[in-house]
């Protein structure tokens, strides 16, 4: 979706972002599965993004890429609670780490949710991986829970936007 906000002028085009199409899919499974498999030996398990539909994902509007070729992308998805946007996914290639990619990710979903009328963000991250749970407290994240989820230990956090 590439709405306005127009009480925050933002487009995901000033952002350096745009909605994937069907081409893009090979290079958002790449990106992800780059991003996500150092955590495979970490947590034992193969992370969940990993697994998902990436075409599906596209075909629903789901996904946002940077860069060309795609560097970084994010999932986001409505959820049937109206009170927020659901960050599904975050993904920067290993090699571009520290250049402020997933901090544009970040900043555009921010800027996505003020579009939809959206005041919260919610997502959540593997407990075992602790780089994000030094990462999202940053852009002013707040843990809301910690609880298992199959054999998942997951760190839930918040962002309300005001």
């Amino acid at each position: 979706m590439t709405e306005t906000s127009e009480e925050f002028g933002e487009t995901p085009e000033e952002f350096g972002v745009r909605a994937a199409v069907a081409a893009d899919v090979p290079a958002v499974k790449a990106v992800i599965d780059a991003a996500f498999q150092p955590y495979v030996e970490r947590i034992g398990l193969v992370p969940v993004p990993m697994e998902a539909d990436h075409a599906a994902n596209v075909a629903a509007g789901r996904v946002f890429v940077t860069g060309e070729p795609v560097t970084g992308l994010v999932v986001v998805e409505e959820r049937a609670e109206p009170d927020h946007l659901y960050l599904d996914i975050i993904a920067v290639r290993p090699e571009v780490h520290g250049r402020g990619i997933g901090g544009r990710l970040l900043r555009f979903v921010e800027a996505h949710a003020r579009a939809l009328g959206l005041d919260e963000i919610r997502l959540y991250t593997n407990a075992m991986m602790w780089e994000n749970q030094k990462i999202y407290p940053r852009y002013g994240y707040e843990v809301i829970e910690r609880r298992a989820d199959g054999p998942y230990d997951r760190i839930h956090y918040r962002k309300r936007l005001t």
